[in-house]
Order: C-alpha cells, then sequence, then structure tokens
C-alpha cells in the first residue's frame, strides 16, 4: 500500500521552494461521450435484448387463410458495472512537517487523483474501438465488434466495416456511407440507418479535415464538387479522440438507436478521513460504470490499411 511520507516530499520539509510543479497541465475536454451514448442504471448490470419482427408479407391466393410469423427475442447483449477506484494516504508527520501551505500534499494530490479517475474513463471507454477486431472481445451476437460476419438472427450475415481494410480517404468514406445504406434488420429487411460522426485518432485530424470540409474534391485535379460536403453525409463532423491507439483506424458512429452505449452506475465520488489509529489522512475516489455495444449497425469501422 502505497503512503506518502516525510520521505516522499523531502523539498517540502525545507524553505526556499519557488513551485511543486507539473501538476497543473491542461486536459483534454470530456472525449468519451462522443464515443458513446450515456444512460443510467440502478442494478449490478443491465442487459439489451434484441427483437426480431417479422419477415415480408406473402402473397394469398382466393380463399386461402393467412400465413401467421411469429416474433422472437435475439441476442442479448450484457453490461456489467465495474468498479474503478484509487487513493492516497499521508502520514500525520508529512502534513505536520511540511513548511508550505498543507494544500501542497493534500489539495494537489487530490487534483492528480481526479485526473486519474478522468484518464481511466477515457482509456476504458476508447478500448472498446481500440478492440474493434480483437480477437476474444465479443458481442451478444457472438463475435468481435467489427465484423464482416454479423450474424442475422433471421439466417444470412451482414458487415459494418469494409470489404478490404483501408486508410481514410474520400472513397473509402463513400463507400462506406454505400455500405450503411446496406444495412439490415435481422430479417433482412432494410432499415435507415445514416452516418452521424466520423471518430479519428489525432493523426488523422488534417486529412479528416480537407475531405469533409473542401468544397471540391481532395487531391484531384477535377473540377468536381464534394458529394460528402454538399449532401452533408457527416452531421457530427470529425471528432478526434486522443485515447485511440491504432494511428490509421478510423470509425463512423451512425444513428442507430440502441449502438454505443455507456452506463453511468455510479459517478465519480470523491472522499477524505483520518485513520483514528495513525491520524492519517486518507484520500480516495470510486466510480463504477461500464461501456459497450448493444447493436453492431451502430459503428462502422476501419483498421486502415
Amino acid at each position: 500500500m502505497g503512503v506518502i511520507t516525510t520521505g516522499s516530499f523531502p523539498k517540502a520539509l525545507w524553505p526556499g521552494v519557488n513551485k511543486f510543479y507539473s501538476d497543473a497541465y491542461n486536459e483534454f475536454p470530456v472525449e468519451y461521450t462522443i464515443l458513446f451514448d450515456k444512460e443510467s442504471s440502478s442494478k449490478a448490470y443491465e442487459e439489451d435484448v434484441g427483437v426480431m419482427g417479422f419477415g415480408l408479407a406473402d402473397v394469398t391466393s382466393q380463399g386461402e387463410g393467412v400465413l401467421y410469423d411469429s416474433a422472437q427475442q435475439t441476442y442479448t447483449n450484457r453490461y456489467i458495472h465495474l468498479k474503478y477506484t484509487k487513493g492516497f494516504i499521508i502520514t500525520e508527520e508529512a502534513m505536520d512537517d511540511a513548511q508550505y501551505d498543507v494544500s501542497v500534499l493534500g489539495r494537489k494530490d487530490a487534483k492528480a487523483l481526479a485526473f486519474s479517475m478522468r484518464q481511466t474513463k477515457e482509456i476504458v471507454a476508447a478500448n472498446i474501438y481500440n478492440r474493434f477486431t480483437t480477437s476474444g472481445y465479443t458481442y451478444g451476437d457472438g463475435v468481435v465488434l467489427g465484423s464482416a460476419s454479423h450474424p442475422l438472427y433471421g439466417g444470412g450475415t451482414f458487415s459494418n466495416m469494409p470489404s478490404v481494410a483501408c486508410d481514410l480517404s474520400e472513397a473509402a468514406l463513400e463507400q462506406a456511407v454505400i455500405d450503411i445504406a446496406g444495412f439490415v434488420n435481422d430479417r433482412g429487411l432494410k432499415v435507415a440507418i445514416l452516418p452521424k460522426t466520423l471518430i479519428i485518432p489525432k493523426e488523422l485530424i488534417f486529412e479528416a479535415e480537407r475531405i469533409l470540409k473542401s468544397v471540391l474534391q481532395s487531391d484531384s485535379a477535377d473540377n468536381n464538387i464534394n458529394a460528402l460536403r454538399n449532401l452533408n453525409m457527416f452531421p457530427g463532423g470529425a471528432k478526434v479522440n486522443h485515447y485511440l491507439t491504432d494511428p490509421d483506424a478510423w470509425f463512423i458512429r451512425t444513428n442507430c438507436p440502441d449502438g454505443m452505449k455507456y452506463f453511468e452506475r455510479k459517478a465519480d465520488s470523491f472522499a477524505m478521513d483520518n485513520d483514528f489509529d495513525t491520524a492519517n489522512a486518507k484520500f480516495k475516489a470510486s466510480a463504477r460504470y461500464s461501456f459497450g455495444n448493444t447493436d453492431p449497425r451502430g459503428i462502422y469501422g476501419s483498421a486502415g490499411a
């Protein structure tokens, strides 16, 4: 167990220090809210259960009876809320002997604790995307999030990724829009799902800007319009996530009603108390949440070429 003692901050015991630095870095704005839709939870876990509707209507000859179909539940996705904690202890002697405001040891470390909790949540969230095609990270339909063979409960499969992994380009995004427009439900019937937001790592900031905002086609001498821009195919624009680990991977969030989801069971909470026996000051932070996917039609992506 880590304990902050007089040996942890020896300079705090002597006069002459101008400033204790490296605890005041700026942070990126919260980014996981762009990756997921937030919901609250009051249970140990949440389950989203799919429903398969009916197939196409049948031609019924004169005098024949109606052919009846059946609806049923399909795949179940469970969100298990894990608990994340972090804390620190400062000895009574370290606080008593400090030659500066005790906040050097207490308040500043509390800020670092909050920073740690926020960074943890961002990384946990981004890892759902980072593991888009990673074996072993499967969901309710039994396959990984990014798959060319998501099983349809009524038979057949569908894909939420390019047929061949490709880098971000105007052509790749145009094909992605076409692919998304071809999504079907578990009965194989067409559903109106559209692109919403392009999610990119920091390495693709400038490329995405040129592709989506150029008036004419990017990287082309032809006098053709930028169809993606004119049709407003990405109303949410391009959003950078600094916690994505693959420099050439890119993702598209769609308007699928139950796609990428974040359940907050317990918001970040912070507490402080003193141990009776030692008089040490104890600080802790905790939170419970889960990130995941209910419907793979909510995301389309490529790991890059």
